[in-house]
């Protein structure tokens, strides 16, 4: 694709970040075919080529309107894109860099600046989102149902291994999750300590970031990714194995680190190192020999739900399954399991009816089979899968930890 960049623009590191991508286009159209908010609209500016194309215009100068904001706030940043896209082009990233712009250029109304703040302001910060949390959870069986269905119920995380391995990782707690399914890390450790291998928590550590940066507030979601890396670097210096990430939307934020750090002279090559530490943690149950754990799960019949941000994102597609497979579950056939779940991070609460549109399609698909329980890999995909869903939604290593 040929582009005429405004000058002041490509002078900037995301002016030419920018342009590289956007000339790696060659107006296939291969990307519309995967691509579901395209899918559900049918309208051409609500599929990456058409946004491209907007972010193009915007970038070149020419005039930016809420319409061209409308369509860019309704990509979910899913990356299915990506992985049809037979020229590479990094379609994420160009999102992140148009909605940016287009918050420059024409700012947006005040009750949805007071919104995105406020979610900046709550979700990212575990005390601020527990206490909020807390308070639903307490008013819970007085809300109305479709309210209710929203507040997931307080989960006991069960008991954390002690550290007693020459074998150490690191795991990010995160956010959301150590809030609303503590189990799951205190599940990957049960499952790991079998394994030989001890995880432990960095305390300073928190949010990826992926919230602020999604939300055009790149400056704090790299305040974000630069606490994070200082919290950790103790442990790396120490020898500790890998950062495993449970939550694939976080993981593929943390494996960005070194990308969007690389210009930031006191951080790039620390976070270079981050993001080669970086693992899923299905990356490190595929290499370990598993029969220790002492789990079969034959005669159980598994819906799972690949998140975006692990299939797509980090390009895992597969990963999960080749585990639990291994392991005798019998795993249903998923319809369009490329498809998004429409949570999406902060989409959901941003964009409600897309969002649920999209959550009973893939529902519908993940039951059809009726499998006893729908399985996933990222907090935000099991919250969200669960507001609507028949059957329990957990997180995939909990099939690990308490099947034997």
């Amino acid at each position: 694709m040929q582009t005429s960049l405004t000058t002041a623009f490509l002078k900037t590191n995301e002016g030419q970040e920018a342009d590289a991508i956007l000339r790696s286009c060659v107006h296939c159209g291969f990307c519309t075919a995967t691509c579901p908010t395209y899918q559900l609209l049918g309208d051409e500016l609500d599929g990456p080529r058409g946004r491209i194309y907007l972010i193009k215009q915007m970038l070149e100068g020419q005039p930016v309107t809420r319409e061209t904001q409308l369509h860019l706030d309704r990509c979910l940043t899913c990356r299915a894109c990506e992985t049809t896209c037979p020229s590479g082009v990094r379609y994420g990233r160009l999102a992140d860099i148009g909605r940016a712009v287009a918050e420059q250029r024409i700012g947006r109304p005040w009750s949805e600046r007071v919104y995105r703040r406020l979610l900046r302001a709550v979700i990212p910060y575990t005390t601020r989102f527990g206490v909020l949390l807390r308070m639903g959870q307490a008013l819970r069986p007085a809300l109305p149902a479709m309210l209710r269905s929203k507040i997931p119920a307080r989960q006991a995380p069960g008991p954390w291994p002690l550290t007693r391995h020459a074998r150490r990782m690191l795991v990010l707690a995160g956010c959301a999750q150590s809030n609303t399914t503590p189990n799951t890390n205190a599940a990957a450790a049960r499952v790991l300590d079998r394994l030989g291998i001890s995880l432990s928590i960095a305390p300073a550590a928190g949010c990826c970031g992926a919230l602020s940066q999604h939300l055009s507030a790149e400056h704090e979601a790299r305040d974000f990714m630069r606490r994070n890396i200082d919290a950790w670097w103790p442990s790396i210096e120490h020898g500790i194995e890998a950062i495993v990430m449970t939550a694939s939307g976080c993981g593929v934020m943390v494996k960005d680190y070194g990308a969007l750090l690389k210009d930031d002279t006191a951080y790039a090559a620390k976070a270079a190192k981050v993001s080669s530490l970086t693992r899923d943690l299905s990356e490190i149950l595929a290499t370990e020999d598993l029969s220790a754990l002492r789990v079969s799960g034959k005669g159980r019949r598994i819906a799972f739900h690949a998140p975006c941000t692990l299939q797509h994102g980090q390009k895992l597609t597969g990963a999960v399954e080749g585990i639990l497979m291994k392991l005798d579950f019998e795993l249903t056939e998923v319809r369009d399991g490329h498809l998004c779940c429409g949570s999406a991070g902060s989409y959901s609460l941003l964009q409600p009816e897309l969002s649920i549109r999209l959550r009973d399609n893939k529902l519908t698909a993940l039951q059809a089979e009726k499998p006893e329980l729908i399985a996933t890999a990222n907090v935000g995909c099991q919250l969200h899968l669960a507001t609507g869903s028949r059957m329990p939604v957990i997180h995939w290593i909990e099939l690990l930890d308490k099947t034997a």
